[in-house]
């Protein structure tokens, strides 16, 4: 776009009827804050800046505004402070020094109304730079309408003013037009519109729906931009509209993934936040929750009950029914499960696997490395093409401090090792069943009992 473009979110809102203790804004939808969904929205504007309207709890909004973003695009943010509640006229006139000085649009959105698209705000804006208005705002219908403002026109079809529900006269509380929030305005004809706001309502509140019909009385044009989809452009007041706003999106993250090669067995019953990623030709079966920054390859089986939270998974793994994974990688084709637990940035190299019943914490795994069955492995570092037998544990806690255990390449750990960490396991050794380890094993040694003794060299 030629015209610069600046957005303006206003978030200052406490959210009385969530019942909550935080600030509305800080309510997750999808994997994201709401105020991250809508400065998302703002960057994919390529708007120059981004103003954020703070209020209830503004320390903790604007922490969430920057971790929304990238370092880059957090530079765009900036902040202003309502300190008293008193309308949306008075939310912008809070933050006209953040745009003051600018030059071109101001595109004003809601933080409680987080499923609008930049597709749908481009549309808005192609539509006021056509038109040439100095104010576009979206409209939609709505039958029977909800607390909305109401669209008034004259019997031209012209719009003449927005009235809020709770001033409008029975005649025209039965317009099924209605104005669910969003704006364009040109800066420069916004600024003295602001000057003129007086808060001559029922509310005894400076409303920014009057804007519109103080820049027509001062001989601006003013347009509309219609657009059929309300649930796009729902807003939400309490648990119940975040709920169902929640289902939206994941309907629409769904069909987005599956139009991109995805294949979502039952989308009734998968959970995916739309800030997950997922290669083609992969499969989701039923009842799958996948959150956060989640990263999954091309050709891969995630099966029934698998949970994943902020997981990298690469090309060609299979997760088996009931894996839970945190915080960890699969670098590519692992099988890991069935009721399995990764956790707190363990790692699986190219062809590790991962059987039923093993937990792994903050470890890593070498290539072709395998431990099938009724395992513990924390603190643990593995090398390639090692063996863990069934009821293995590094036993990384000493009551005081967490330790760490090391197991070179080509090892063999018998059923029912004890690992007592610190301690280290040299390349081709093995251990037999029921040994408990409290020493460093050597190299292609065979070591065995309570406490484990070396029995021979495997080797030379």
């Amino acid at each position: 776009m030629n015209t610069p473009v600046h957005v303006l979110i206003l978030a200052a809102g406490l959210g009385t009827r969530m019942k909550s203790a935080y600030a509305k804004a800080l309510h997750k939808l999808g994997g994201r804050t709401l105020i991250g969904h809508v400065v998302n929205t703002a960057v994919k504007l390529e708007a120059e800046t981004i103003t954020v309207v703070l209020g209830y709890q503004a320390e903790l909004v604007e922490q969430a505004a920057r971790a929304a973003l990238s370092a880059n695009d957090a530079e765009k943010l900036r902040f202003a402070l309502q300190t008293e509640q008193r309308g949306t006229g008075h939310a912008v006139i809070s933050a006209r020094d953040a745009f003051k000085d600018a030059q071109g649009v101001l595109v004003v959105l809601y933080v409680d109304a987080p499923l609008i698209q930049a597709e749908t705000l481009s549309q808005l804006i192609t539509t006021h730079a056509n038109e040439k208005n100095a104010a576009t705002l979206i409209t939609t219908k709505i039958d029977p309408p909800p607390a909305f403002g109401r669209i008034v026109r004259d019997d031209n079809g012209q719009f003449l003013n927005i009235t809020e529900d709770k001033d409008c006269t029975p005649q025209q509380r039965a317009i099924t037009e209605v104005n669910p929030g969003f704006y364009c305005f040109d800066i420069a004809a916004l600024l003295p519109a602001l000057d003129q706001l007086k808060p001559n309502n029922a509310q005894n509140e400076y409303y920014l729906t009057d804007v519109p019909e103080l820049m027509l009385k001062a001989g601006k044009r003013v347009g509309t931009a219609f657009y059929a989809d309300y649930e796009e452009l729902a807003g939400l007041n309490d648990r119940v509209e975040l709920a169902l706003l929640a289902q939206r999106l994941r309907q629409r993250t769904l069909r987005c993934l599956m139009l991109d090669g995805v294949t979502i067995v039952d989308p009734a019953s998968t959970y995916i936040d739309d800030t997950v990623e997922i290669g083609r030709d992969t499969t989701i079966h039923p009842q799958v929750i996948l959150e956060g920054s989640t990263r999954i390859g091309s050709n891969c089986e995630i099966h029934s009950w698998s949970h994943l939270t902020n997981a990298v998974i690469g090309d060609e793994c299979k997760l088996l029914n009931g894996v839970v994974i945190t915080d960890s990688k699969l670098v590519g084709k692992n099988t890991v499960g069935p009721y399995a637990h990764l956790r707190m940035h363990t790692e699986l190299d190219e062809a590790a696997v991962i059987g039923n019943f093993v937990e792994v914490k903050k470890s890593r795994l070498g290539k072709k490395t395998k431990s099938m069955h009724l395992t513990y492995l924390g603190d643990a570092t593995l090398g390639d093409r090692v063996n863990i037998g069934a009821g293995t544990i590094t036993c990384n806690y000493d009551g005081k401090n967490k330790n760490a255990t090391i197991i070179g390449n080509d090892v063999k750990i018998g059923s029912s090792t004890m690992l007592v960490a610190p301690v280290k396991v040299g390349d081709g050794a093995m251990s037999g069943a029921g040994s408990v380890i409290t020493k460093d094993v050597p190299e292609d040694s065979l070591v065995a009992g309570v406490p484990a003794q070396v029995k021979k060299k495997l080797k030379g």
